[in-house]
């Protein structure tokens, strides 16, 4: 082979990854179609004469010709966080003043276009695409590397000056105008159209055939990043920059502001210019553009504390109330449910929607029979608003709550200064259901194929009622139910001894314990680090721990003084459950201190950093207090500094506390011989 002809392949393939950046990402060609094209068809007849010059990364492999026969799984580096929501002017303003507190002066924020499509994750190692995944449960997502590829907007090899490794984090959109075109094609082949842009993007990247994908006009919007190595943006301006630079498409309206009154200008702009956009979007996006200061902030249970989206307005439609249903919870909550003559909103008819307590129907009047306003919440959960008061007639019926309950008939309890109605029976049926429903969930056990239909006919055929019952089922039992072949039976029995392998977090969130979620179940087993010493904790004990208060602590107690609830725990560990206690050292040089973590450490995560003392007994807090042992301080530390010389807290830097546990393990070591 001529290395002439490598260097006209070559020369071809930079060309027109050049010409498609300059279209797809920056929207200024410089060539027009006719060349493009003639260009493009010069490389394919060469690939094709030359099979052993083709290259998965060359621009003529955009076109889709995988057919796959499934999804694979890809585990994040980083997890995939969603978003807090904020909906008004005063929920920004107290957002703002807890990032001015909590960083010692008013930070520059990064804003942006929500987009309403599908989060994805490019994994770019060398400068070549070797992997996209959707966002999934947050922790792991599917490979839709075949689709992705053929988005125009994503390069398959980035322009020069990357760094070895880049995690870059997008969002998959199909433009309002394409959208309205594939629905009328499809409408023509006689099938069903898309309720949205977003479902049509998601429906087009989870194709198994990427020819498929590759017809529709999709686009990726660059906005964030999961791991990056060899490289380390300051800011977040500073990495949509690089994102370009390196041939990422980044949405151009991104800006950057100081104040809550930029801020609120900006989001009433771009409203103004949401019907006119080529996209849908939902929102803004409000970031901290500094890095240093969103990894001081950190992270709540699913989301960053350093980023907000701030929702536009719920879409909004009358319809009549037809009649309210009543629902059993997990934990006894009845719910009444409005059911809705059909009616469409934002591309979705919704039938149903919530009223949450009989205080809000108090509140707002609601009579069966009535005109009434829905909104689909952060557009999606439908939820009654008001009433229609000039339309009424006079023949509304009022709603009447139930005393019992709707489905074992116990007495209906309400406590005092609690909104909620609740049935008082462990043993309702419904409660019963909706629990095995919570602990076979994807963020609790993580039974894949557990689902509601699988729940209900096992409950009506007796074969569970405790949790425990899930684990002595088997393949013989479950094909004796309708419509449930070996396949299908065996994968779920495959699904259940797989969930055996959990972590105690997730355990102890499954028992479904009230008012314990996901993130309060974490930080339980990372203090704890045994189930049964969480079962005999004291309330003392408890309210130790981040994120228990008072309330949390009572409901915990009074779980484990039910001495069935310990039974159905000792059930589960001796059916073969085994939840990982969390990397805690019940005694280690540590032992007895708490730390407080602030700024940018020289090798160490905030994550690692944690894990470092954790793993040798010490505590970490998120806050410095009087209880505080030592402050690790590194770069660019904000208020927990100022506060810590107040409280005349001992510093340490990341150095001093490697040097600090060595001496304290020293010191032990020197106690032990001495004892």
């Amino acid at each position: 082979m001529s290395s002439k002809l490598v260097a006209q392949v070559e020369s071809l393939r930079s060309k027109l990854r050049r010409y498609s950046y300059e279209y797809y990402v920056l929207d200024q060609p410089t060539v027009s179609d006719k060349e493009y094209d003639k260009l493009f068809n010069e490389l394919l007849d060469l690939e094709k004469n030359h099979p052993e010059l083709q290259d998965p990364h060359s621009p003529t492999q955009q076109v889709g010709s995988v057919v796959l026969s499934k999804f694979s799984k890809v585990r994040h580096r980083i997890p995939m966080l969603g978003l807090q929501n904020i909906y008004n002017t005063e929920e920004l303003g107290e957002m703002f003043d807890r990032w001015t507190d909590a960083l010692g002066k008013a930070p520059v924020v990064t804003l942006e276009p929500k987009f309403d499509g599908l989060a994805v994750e490019l994994i770019y190692e060398n400068g070549k695409l070797e992997k996209a995944a959707t966002r999934g449960d947050g922790d792991t997502g599917e490979d839709v590397t075949a689709n992705v590829r053929t988005i125009r907007s994503v390069p398959l090899v980035l322009l020069p000056g990357h760094p070895p490794l880049l995690e870059v984090r997008g969002e998959i959109l199909l433009m309002k105008e394409d959208f309205f075109k594939l629905n009328e094609e499809r409408v023509r082949a006689g099938e069903a159209p898309f309720a949205n842009p977003r479902n049509a993007a998601a429906g087009s990247i989870r194709q198994l055939d990427s020819r498929v994908a590759s017809q529709r006009k999709l686009a990726l919007f660059s906005h964030s990043a999961g791991a990056i190595e060899g490289w380390t943006p300051k800011s977040q301006q500073d990495l949509m920059a690089h994102f370009s630079k390196w041939g990422l498409k980044v949405n151009p309206l991104l800006k950057a502001g100081e104040s809550p009154a930029e801020i609120q200008g900006y989001y009433a702009e771009l409203e103004a210019m949401r019907p006119k956009l080529p996209y849908e979007i939902d929102g803004i996006v409000i970031k901290i553009d500094s890095l240093s200061a969103q990894q001081e902030l950190g992270f709540v249970a699913r989301s960053p504390r350093w980023a907000v989206a701030y929702k536009y307005r719920a879409q909004e439609a009358n319809t009549v109330l037809l009649d309210v249903t009543f629902q059993v919870g997990r934990t006894g909550t009845i719910t009444p449910v409005a059911e809705l003559a059909p009616v469409e909103i934002g591309g979705v008819t919704v039938k149903r929607a919530g009223l949450h307590n009989a205080d809000q129907i108090a509140a707002i009047g609601l009579k069966i029979g009535d005109t009434v306003v829905v909104r689909r919440a952060g557009d999606v959960i439908p939820d009654v608003q008001s009433v229609v008061l000039a339309k009424r007639t006079g023949k509304e019926k009022k709603i009447v709550f139930p005393k019992k309950c709707p489905e074992c008939k116990t007495p209906i309890v309400r406590t005092e200064g609690e909104a909620a109605h609740r049935c008082p029976n462990h043993q309702c049926p419904a409660q019963i259901a909706e629990g095995l429903k919570h602990f076979a969930a994807k963020r609790a056990m993580n039974i894949e194929g557990l689902g509601e239909k699988w729940i209900e006919q096992l409950m009506q055929h007796k074969l569970i009622h405790h949790f425990s019952d899930i684990y002595d089922l088997t393949p013989k039992a479950l094909r004796q139910l309708e419509r449930q072949g070996e396949r299908s039976a065996e994968k779920l029995v495959q699904a259940i001894e797989k969930s055996k392998d959990s972590t105690l977090g997730r355990f102890i969130f499954a028992l479904g314990i009230r008012f314990v979620g996901e993130s309060t179940a974490k930080y339980l087993a990372s203090y704890f680090g045994d189930i049964h010493a969480l079962i005999k904790a004291t309330k003392e004990e408890l309210l130790e721990v981040e994120e228990v208060g008072e309330k949390v602590a009572l409901e915990i107690q009074e779980y484990f003084a039910n001495s069935e609830n310990v039974k159905e725990v000792e059930r589960l560990l001796k059916k073969g459950v085994q939840p990982k206690a969390a990397k805690r050292v019940a005694a280690g040089p540590f032992e007895g201190m708490t730390f407080v973590v602030t700024g940018t450490l020289p090798s160490l995560s905030r994550d690692e950093a944690k894990e470092f003392i954790e793993t040798r007994g010490g505590k970490v807090a998120s806050s410095v207090s009087k209880n505080t042992s030592y402050l690790v301080v590194g770069e660019d530390a904000g208020s927990k500094l100022a506060k810590a010389e107040k409280l005349g807290v001992a510093r340490l830097s990341e150095a001093e506390l490697k040097r600090l546990e060595k001496a304290a393990a020293a010191k032990n070591v020197l106690k032990e011989k001495l004892s």
